[in-house]
């Protein structure tokens, strides 16, 4: 399986999923122009690793803002991600970063915690 690489743009986010290594990240804003598109592949990408995960996944998010249309589909990210948890009996971890005085991001990644049954750590950057 191939990583995936997306550089990051004014809209939308720096992707890089490793399979080999169990790691992906996002980084930046999420903001693109029909988000369906930008994240169709990234969660098709998933379909593919949940056939044969790493014991260990990381997901490191590093999100400045997203709109709402971005949101729904960043869940469908992690719904992705709780299904190689729960039905591979794999670990996945995410790990949210949100800046010191973000109050809004850091309320962004308890929501998705709450609704999900993958851990996440809330990462707090001090500028």
């Amino acid at each position: 399986m191939k990583p995936l690489s997306i550089k990051k743009s004014i809209k939308t986010p720096a992707v890089d999923f490793n399979p080999d290594e169990g790691k992906m990240e996002l980084k930046g804003r999420s903001i693109p122009e029909n988000s369906i598109e930008f994240y169709k592949p990234l969660i098709e990408w998933l379909k593919d690793y949940g056939k044969n995960p790493q014991p260990k996944t990381e997901v490191n998010v590093q999100l400045e803002y997203f709109n709402t249309s971005s949101s729904k589909c960043i869940l469908d990210i992690f719904k992705r991600l709780e299904t190689i948890h729960v039905n591979n009996n794999s670990e996945v971890v995410v790990n949210w970063y949100y800046e010191e005085d973000d109050e809004d991001m850091l309320e962004a990644g308890e929501d998705y915690e709450a609704i999900l049954k993958i851990p996440f750590n809330m990462i707090e950057i001090v500028e």
